[in-house]
């Protein structure tokens, strides 16, 4: 009997993934468009808004590594549900902020800012983790690529939309509209999420193809539970094993761009340009189009070059760099005096970002099997400190200089910085084989073995 067909489940599990991660940055973005509001609705100052806005950050970079190995120890579809319900949870009960007394408004929206930013934190490292484990390798690129430009999406679909709510209904009808629209979406994960193995919409030829092209199909298998020691063990190994150290430098540098784009953009195109509000708004918006545009196509470019047969580094690494030097372009704005060369600097330099979206196909490629998702979690933490670090050095820089030319040139030199370390730090993209640590049993039966061959 001639073997059926490989069915095609994996696209449905990359639109499940690519949905969820759009509800995701839609979530995050929700104080950010209904900020204004409630600052004239609640009476709250702009350093308690700061505090507020700080607090998402907080916890999702204190989250990687739990969200990790929780997704290690209880695997991708029970932990990124909880994560899902949970944090939308979190953001339907901000709409009721406006109830409780003004000496408390700031302490409880910081507190659900702050759970909404930790039950996010296992999102990347999943996602991750479930492309390594649904992808072939020759696919890998182009299904982490378009995932992760959900986050452009994001912005394009649910940034009008939230405005629209805000001024129709009120801001606190946006947080009790995408909480409950996360809340459904999390049933939904439940009834669409399996491992490869498992999934009743994929046959055993599918498994088969996914299996034998490098991808993890086993990565949910039950295994025994490692001890506390193997866990530090395996993260210290991470920790000094140059390819990665590359990889985090890269990732710290690629998210001082993104963070750049969220937070201090607009504020660039009113003060230093002299936009209207309006207008920034509309402006705004085109560099994250293109950043879809360019993610999809730096996914697609990366797969087309392994099929051709060049090698993982090169397959990866050509994207990235020259996705990251293109980024650069942002420093023109400098000396540029016409608003349309400045909006056309900015969407190449943003297209430029998301070409270079290669960042977590790598961590796909590099994680070890025995900690896919805490590798993640390591790898999204120190890449999110920008999320901290980067708006405060732009504020600094502002600060001391009256203008926005030096941090400008920061982010630029950011994005150099990155594919400085792609090419000269990182080596050779390969997967880790994580050595076990050895423990005082194997120790004494090593030495009893060394005895023995001595006295013969």
């Amino acid at each position: 009997m001639q073997e059926s067909k490989p069915t095609r489940a994996r696209y449905l599990i990359l639109l499940m993934v690519f949905v969820v991660t759009i509800v995701n940055y839609a979530d995050r973005a929700t104080i950010s468009i209904a900020g204004s509001s409630i600052q004239k609705d609640l009476g709250i100052d702009p350093i308690q808004l700061g505090y507020i806005f700080s607090a998402f950050g907080w916890a999702y970079v204190i989250g990687q590594i739990p969200g990790g190995w929780l997704l290690d120890r209880f695997g991708s579809k029970r932990v990124y549900a909880c994560s899902i319900f949970t944090w939308s949870l979190f953001t339907l009960l901000q709409g009721t902020i406006g109830e409780f007394g003004q000496s408390t408004i700031v302490i409880a929206f910081f507190f659900l800012r702050f759970m909404v930013g930790l039950a996010e934190a296992p999102s990347f490292p999943g996602n991750a983790r479930i492309v390594a484990s649904w992808f072939p390798t020759q696919e890998r690129g182009t299904a982490t690529s378009i995932f992760n430009s959900a986050q452009y999406c994001a912005t394009v679909i649910f940034a009008p939309l939230m405005g629209a709510i805000v001024y129709h209904w009120g801001w606190q009808h946006v947080f009790i509209v995408m909480g409950s629209v996360g809340i459904l979406m999390s049933g939904l994960w439940l009834i669409t999420i399996y491992s490869p193995k498992s999934h009743p919409l994929a046959n055993s030829a599918e498994v088969e193809y996914i299996a034998q092209n490098g991808g993890m199909v086993d990565l949910d298998a039950p295994r025994t539970k490692s001890a506390p020691g193997n866990t530090w063990n395996y993260l210290g190994q991470l920790l000094t094993n140059r390819m990665m150290v590359g990889v985090y430098l890269g990732q710290f540098c690629i998210n001082a761009l993104v963070y750049f784009f969220l937070t201090w953009f607009p504020v660039y195109l009113v003060q230093d340009r002299g936009m209207t509000i309006l207008k920034a708004g509309i402006v705004a918006s085109l560099p994250a189009i293109c950043g879809f545009i360019g993610g999809v196509l730096g996914g697609l470019l990366s797969d087309w070059l392994l099929r051709k047969g060049y090698s993982l580094s090169v397959a990866r690494k050509t994207p990235l760099v020259l996705g990251l030097l293109l980024s650069m372009t942002m420093i023109g704005c400098n000396y540029a005096d016409s608003d349309s060369i400045v909006v056309a600097l900015m969407a190449l330099a943003f297209f430029g970002k998301g070409f270079s979206g290669q960042s977590w196909t790598v961590m796909s490629d590099t994680a070890p099997k025995q900690i896919a998702g805490l590798a993640g979690g390591l790898f999204n933490m120190i890449g999110n400190i920008s999320s901290i670090t980067t708006p405060i050095v732009i504020g600094y820089i502002i600060a001391a200089t009256g203008s926005f030319k030096m941090a400008l040139v920061f982010v630029g030199a950011n994005a150099f910085i990155a594919a400085f370390s792609y090419l000269f730090i990182v080596g050779e993209i390969k997967r880790i084989e994580l050595k076990e640590p050895t423990t005082q049993a194997s120790k004494a039966e090593s030495a009893a073995s060394q005895q023995a061959v001595n006295r013969q």
